[in-house]
């Protein structure tokens, strides 16, 4: 089983870098200039510096390099990932499309296998996701994820599975694709209370109403309880809740704390919570934490503003 990486950020390379101690892998760049870069020097310095890449990895520009091999991983932002499927959805028929993008597509409401279905009927649709941070896998420090397929195969599991990298199979892809996109959302939030000095008790206490509001929804909508309850869902929440190499956490400090942050830098959460407010108020879903966050990322309410929003609801058993 032939593997391709599509998309060399952080997370992709590392991805390509993991798979490569077990078999050749291709790694596909949009940039030219950097797939050469990358080739020749054996380093992703832009996204992934200090990482070798090892030499059964392959990094080119040639799309049709990369749509040669049997199991491909989109490894690229989830806003852009519906385009790209449209555009090349013959060359990716009948193809293992696994994503490994965690969010909501925010003109359709549709996770990645949904948007998968939609413009590659023929492809077999998968999710990988879970607690991880590119430096870690790229580093080979111990990392487990979740891989979502409607129908699972223990020999996708094993292919794609390393000496570092162990993964767990479901078949629940509505739970684990929520699970990911969701916890964005409130890392943001995580990250707000800490830059904001509002303390560690109130991230624990934002967390897990958080982790509520996320089984509410998810529940609502198919998926299963032990889901959300393991790496797809609780294990990402607490890993970018409480780390500042989450940039959604990073995102979140910077608007508590009134400093600038890097516009450059892409963060899947924002237009997630623009998705998941959408999506609550269509379907009747009480999110009152998932709410304040895209008010908060487009300034429509400050910061203090948000806690007395929130402090002030009714009380309520938990």
């Amino acid at each position: 089983m032939s593997i391709a990486v599509l998309g060399a950020g952080a997370f992709g390379t590392a991805l390509a870098v993991s798979f490569a101690q077990v078999g050749p892998v291709t790694l596909w760049a949009r940039d030219p200039a950097q797939a050469e870069l990358m080739q020749t020097s054996r380093e992703n310095t832009r996204r992934l510096s200090g990482v070798t890449l090892p030499a059964p990895l392959t990094v080119t520009a040639n799309l049709a390099e990369a749509f040669a091999a049997d199991t491909i991983l989109l490894a690229m932002p989830m806003q852009q990932m519906a385009g790209f499927l449209a555009e090349h959805h013959a060359a990716l028929s009948e193809k293992t499309l696994i994503s490994c993008s965690k969010g909501i597509d925010i003109a359709t409401g549709l996770g990645a296998t949904g948007l998968i279905r939609t413009h590659c009927p023929d492809a077999r649709a998968a999710v990988l996701t879970g607690p991880s941070f590119a430096a870690d896998i790229a580093r080979g420090l111990p990392t487990a994820l979740t891989l979502a397929c409607a129908d699972p195969s223990a020999q996708l599991q094993a292919t794609l599975s390393t000496p570092t990298l162990r993964l767990y199979r479901t078949t629940d892809t509505v739970g684990a694709e929520l699970g990911g996109a969701l916890k964005n959302v409130y890392a943001i939030a995580a990250g707000t209370v800490i830059g904001a000095g509002l303390g560690d008790s109130a991230r624990a206490a934002l967390m897990t109403r958080g982790f509520s509001e996320m089984q509410r929804v998810a529940l609502a909508l198919g998926a299963r309880p032990e889901t959300l309850a393991g790496l797809s869902g609780f294990g990402d929440l607490i890993l970018t809740c409480t780390s500042t190499q989450s940039r959604n956490f990073r995102l979140g400090y910077a608007l508590g704390a009134g400093e600038a942050f890097d516009p450059s830098i892409t963060v899947e959460g924002v237009a997630t919570a623009k998705a998941v407010s959408n999506l609550a108020q269509n379907n009747g879903f009480e999110m009152p934490i998932a709410a304040m966050v895209p008010a908060l990322t487009d300034q429509k309410i400050s910061v203090a503003e948000a806690v007395q929003a929130l402090l002030t609801r009714p009380l309520k058993e938990e």
